[in-house]
C-alpha cells in the first residue's frame, strides 16, 4: 500500500524541536556527556501544594468523567481573579476565558475559526513554529514581520501595505518573547490596538512568559490597554510558571466573541481538559505565590552565570529581563546553523539555531537556562576551550 502525505504536512519544515531530541540521542549512544540548552522544558519541579492536590483531586471518581468542553467554572474563576490581582484586568468568567490543553493547543485551534483558505496571518519572525503551522493548517499564509535587535525585537506594524492588511485575519505576538527575550511596553500594545482596530485584524497575544521575568521587572498584559480586548485575546499557560509543562493546563482570555470560534472548534476536536488537574490549577493560581518567585531566583542567577561567560569569550549578549532563554549572536563567520553544529559537536552543548525559528533569526542562537548552574557554568568552560 503506497501511502502520501497530505500536501500540508508537506510545506512544514521538519519541527525544531524534534530534531534536536533527535542529534542529542545520538550523542548520549556515542557516550558523549550532553549539555542540553535547547528545548525550554524546565527542570525545576512542580510545586508540592500543585502535587498533592491532584493527588486529592484524582481520588476523587466525579472527575474521571468528561470534562466541560470550556473548563470548569472553578478554574475559570479562579483565572479571572489572578487576572484582576496579577494584571487588574476585568474578566467575565463565563464568556472571556476558556480552558485549554495548554496554551499552545488553543494558538494552534485558533486559525481553524477565522482563517479561509488565501487569507493572511502576519507572523514574526523569528517566532514560536506554531503561529506558521497552524496558519498553513488552515488554509491560511503567513505573511513574516521581521524582528530586528535595532527595533527592541519589535514589529514594525507601519511597514505592512494596505493591501495586505485587508487580506488579514490574525496578528500573532509574543511578550515576554520567544525566542529572543525581548519585552514590550505600553506603547507598542497601543499601536496594537489602533492597528486591529483600523484594519479589522484578531490580536492573539502569546504570554506564556510574563511570570519568569528578572530584577523586578513586571511585564504587563496585552488587555491593560484600552480596547483591547474589543481586539483580540491573551493565551496563557501554567507551564513555565509552575513548572507544568507536562500537564497541558492553559487558557485564553480576552474578547467572547473571538473565544467563542475557538470554542467551537475546540468542541469538535477534543473533549476539554481533565478535571483533576484543573483543580491542581486552582492550586497553582490561588496558592501561596512563593514558588514563583524562588524560580524566577534561579532562572535569573543561571541568566547572570551564562551572559558573564559567554561575553568573557567575545559574544555580544544582551541579559534578558524576561523568559529563560538567552538569544546570542554567533561569532563572526558562522551561520546559526554553522555555530550550533560546532557546539554540539566539539562541545556536547545543545543549543537551537535561530534560523530554525524563522528566516529573521539567521545570526543568532537560542540558550535555554532550564539546567543547573552548575552545568550552566559546565558550559561555559567548554565554550571557552573553543577559542571562538
Amino acid at each position: 500500500m503506497s501511502l502520501q502525505f497530505a500536501t500540508r504536512l508537506k510545506q512544514l519544515p521538519p519541527y525544531l524541536f524534534q530534531e534536536i531530541d533527535r542529534l542529542k540521542a545520538e550523542l548520549k549512544a556515542k557516550g558523549v556527556d550532553v549539555i542540553n540548552l535547547g528545548v525550554g522544558d524546565p527542570d525545576l519541579p512542580t510545586p508540592k501544594p500543585i502535587i498533592e492536590r491532584l493527588k486529592q483531586a484524582a481520588e476523587d471518581p466525579a472527575n474521571h468523567q468528561y470534562p466541560s468542553y470550556s473548563g470548569m467554572d472553578r478554574f475559570k474563576h479562579s483565572v479571572a481573579r489572578w487576572y484582576g490581582k496579577r494584571f487588574g484586568v476585568d474578566l467575565d468568567p463565563a464568556t472571556e476565558v476558556l480552558t485549554l490543553i495548554g496554551s499552545k493547543e488553543g494558538i494552534a485551534h485558533l486559525p481553524l475559526a477565522f482563517i479561509d483558505p488565501g487569507d493572511l496571518a502576519l507572523v514574526p519572525s523569528p517566532a514560536y513554529p506554531v503561529y506558521h503551522a497552524a496558519t498553513l493548517f488552515a488554509g491560511g499564509e503567513s505573511h513574516y514581520l521581521p524582528l530586528y535587535r535595532e527595533n527592541g525585537f519589535l514589529p514594525n506594524l507601519d511597514a505592512v501595505s494596505g493591501d495586505t492588511a485587508r487580506r488579514t485575519k490574525l496578528l500573532f505576538i509574543n511578550y515576554p518573547n520567544n525566542p529572543t527575550g525581548a519585552v514590550a511596553e505600553r506603547d507598542f500594545f497601543e499601536k496594537v490596538v489602533s492597528f486591529a482596530r483600523e484594519h479589522g485584524v484578531i490580536v492573539c497575544h502569546d504570554a506564556a512568559y510574563t511570570e519568569m521575568a528578572f530584577d523586578g521587572y513586571r511585564p504587563m498584559s496585552f488587555l491593560e490597554v484600552p480596547g483591547a480586548k474589543d481586539v483580540g485575546i491573551e493565551f496563557h499557560s501554567l507551564s513555565k510558571t509552575y513548572s507544568m509543562t507536562g500537564w497541558r493546563l492553559g487558557f485564553a482570555v480576552g474578547n467572547a466573541r473571538v473565544l467563542a470560534g475557538l470554542g467551537q472548534v475546540k468542541s469538535n476536536v477534543d473533549s476539554g481538559a481533565f478535571n483533576a488537574i484543573q483543580i491542581a490549577g486552582i492550586e497553582a493560581l490561588e496558592g501561596d505565590q512563593g514558588c514563583v518567585a524562588e524560580m524566577q531566583r534561579v532562572y535569573q542567577e543561571r541568566r547572570d552565570v551564562l551572559v558573564a561567560g559567554l561575553r568573557r569569550v567575545g559574544l555580544d549578549v544582551e541579559p534578558p529581563k524576561a523568559t529563560f532563554y538567552v538569544w546570542c549572536p554567533t561569532p563572526k563567520g558562522y551561520t546559526s546553523a554553522e555555530f550550533t553544529a560546532r557546539l554540539l559537536k566539539e562541545a556536547g552543548i545543545v543549543t537551537t539555531p535561530g534560523s530554525g525559528f524563522g528566516e529573521a533569526g539567521e545570526g543568532y542562537i537560542r540558550m535555554a537556562l532550564t539546567v543547573t548552574k552548575e552545568r550552566i557554568e559546565e558550559a561555559v568552560a567548554r565554550i571557552e576551550k573553543l577559542s571562538l
